[in-house]
């Protein structure tokens, strides 16, 4: 398993419309064609917090390949509204995700 957590800054905090538009997503395959085979979205005061774990190390590979299906443009462009990039720097999803720096296991 490995996990990705996307940090950005929330813009506009419509939580049901965000949680309606990653829904939407779910329901297709891109989920399964990502790798990702679970979703969590947090937020914690103007921040946006998506975890999203996989099944395998090769997750974000998987996720670079697919971000040029028209499904994922579209998500991303739905989102764009909620959020606004932490780092101003950002060109990219990768760009967005959070370093771990200790993991334990049972």
């Amino acid at each position: 398993m490995y996990t990705s957590l996307i940090i950005a800054r929330i813009q506009q905090p419509d939580f049901t419309a965000i949680s309606e538009i990653f829904r939407e997503f779910d329901r297709t395959d891109m989920p399964e064609r990502m790798g990702t085979v679970r979703r969590e979205l947090f937020h914690f005061h103007d921040l946006y917090i998506h975890a999203q774990e996989f099944a395998e190390d090769h997750g974000t590979a998987r996720v670079e390949q697919a971000k040029t299906d028209p499904r994922f443009v579209q998500i991303s462009k739905e989102l764009r509204p909620y959020f606004e990039a932490y780092d101003p720097t950002w060109a990219s999803p990768k760009d967005a995700m959070a370093s771990c720096f200790y993991r334990w296991t049972r």
